[in-house]
């Protein structure tokens, strides 16, 4: 069979329910106007100063710092953005030209008519930025600006600060600042009188709880997760190549209208479920191995954290059953009783009420971390390990718009059997929604799904593998 003939037939819609789909409008520019305007609200009378990415200096795609585009829905290098609390406007600065923006796959419509296709209501060349500052430093204005650094893609700024002051700021032949902790110097030397404050705990309590418009995103992000996982599990074989999985699931990232990956795809299998985020793909499947695959995709700016459990055969022994079992049901109760209210201490209560109930003892202290935080790992939204300005750990309230991942996890290292059971979920006026409902979670339901082929078994037989 000829290539092309070949590829129209893995790619038929019918064959696994995944089919490309056009990416709908971004965030409409009201919605960054609000959040321009909230952040008003918290500065008074003083100027909040946003850093776009910089121009990459690589052969590589722009993309946009997250904090940035929250407040802007701009996908430019380069640009700045000062929010002006006293005059309750904001003004963007830029120097891209109409020739380099076409080449670059900018919107022209940016570049020619900027106020009205951003809603932003002054627009000045970058080289008035300096004496713009200086004038609001001249009227006693606080500055300020985010301290802890911009995120790109699939990075997370805790994470990432961590690894620079490490890596970098405090190595002993560097010494070199964050970016942005460079801006925040270089302001208070050339403008000594004036007060830096830090404005990242206003941004990321903005970020901590999503609008509608946001939740409607991160929910085609977990439908296109749910896609990708049903895709690799139906593939998986002994026999069949961790890198081939990983590809699967790039592939159908990809052709649902993801940007790429919310990180990179995580498959565990025999003696590698000892390391907690494994990606090397560097094992070919054996019967009675048992797989962990933590994926989700990047769409628009959002993502989500999905993670499943099967085993290689397509058949559960007893004793991966009687393990996943467990942590299915524990992982079931921990949704069951998340609404807005309640506190994730209250949560975990009902898990281990139901660890008691079902005689999972055993499995007590393998649950002990997760059911003091009622089955929460961590906030997600534009990071997958999304920023919060505060939280309150056991105690933190359930409140509309939080979007979170509950994480089961229990591990027989020595048995190379590890089980996560992932899904994301947002706190709704009236309980919650499983973003990421969808993925076969039952034993039942993964067996059923493993007994068809997958993309990689019809390239086989079609002669292509």
């Amino acid at each position: 069979m000829k290539l092309r003939a070949l590829i129209s037939t893995v790619l038929v819609g019918v064959l696994l329910g995944v089919s490309s789909t056009a990416s709908a409008p971004l965030l409409d520019k009201a919605e960054h106007a609000g959040r321009r305007a909230r952040v008003m609200a918290e500065i008074g009378s003083g100027v909040a100063i946003f850093l776009g990415a910089s121009t990459p200096s690589s052969d590589v795609t722009f993309r946009q710092g997250h904090d940035f585009y929250y407040m802007t829905g701009i996908e430019m290098p380069d640009a700045m953005l000062i929010v002006d609390g006293t005059r309750k406007e904001s003004t963007l600065f830029f120097t891209m030209d109409e020739n380099t923006a076409d080449g670059d796959g900018i919107p022209l419509d940016l570049i020619r008519t900027p106020v009205q296709y951003t809603g932003i209501e002054r627009v000045l060349p970058a080289e008035q930025f300096s004496s713009q500052l200086a004038g609001f430093v001249n009227r006693g204005q606080t500055l300020y600006t985010m301290f802890k650094p911009e995120e790109i893609g699939p990075e997370n700024s805790r994470e990432k600060f961590n690894a620079l002051q490490k890596s970098m700021t405090m190595e002993m032949w560097d010494g070199r600042l964050t970016r942005e902790l460079q801006f925040v110097k270089q302001l208070r030397e050339r403008f000594p009188q004036a007060e830096v404050r830090d404005s990242s705990p206003i941004v990321w309590n903005m970020r901590k709880y999503k609008s509608t418009a946001e939740l409607d995103i991160m929910r085609r992000v977990a439908q296109l997760g749910v896609k990708a996982h049903k895709a690799l599990i139906q593939s998986t074989r002994p026999g069949v190549s961790e890198k081939s999985l990983s590809a699967v699931f790039d592939f159908v990232s990809s052709n649902g209208g993801g940007r790429g990956l919310s990180y990179y795809t995580i498959i565990m299998s025999g003696k590698n479920h000892k390391y907690g985020h494994y990606h090397q793909y560097d094992r070919v499947l054996e019967d009675g191995d048992f797989l962990i695959l933590d994926a989700a995709p990047d769409l628009e700016e959002y993502h989500v954290d999905i993670s499943t459990s099967f085993p290689a055969s397509g058949t559960f022994s007893p004793r991966q059953r009687e393990l996943y079992e467990a942590a299915l049901a524990v992982h079931d109760v921990a949704i069951e009783n998340y609404r807005p209210g309640v506190t994730l201490k209250e949560v975990g209560q009902k898990m281990d009420a139901l660890i008691k109930a079902r005689g999972y003892d055993r499995f007590a202290e393998d649950f002990r971390g997760i059911v003091r935080v009622g089955g929460y790992n961590h906030s997600i939204g534009m990071a997958t390990h999304d920023v919060m300005g505060t939280f309150a750990g056991a105690d933190e309230v359930l409140k509309p718009g939080f979007v979170f991942a509950c994480d089961i996890q229990l591990f027989r290292r020595d048995e190379e059997i590890g089980i996560r059971i992932e899904d994301t979920v947002a706190i709704t006026d009236t309980g919650h929604e499983v973003l990421s409902l969808g993925v076969p979670r039952t034993v039942a339901e993964i067996e059923a799904l493993m007994k068809q082929d997958g993309m990689l078994q019809i390239l086989k037989k079609n002669g292509g593998m």
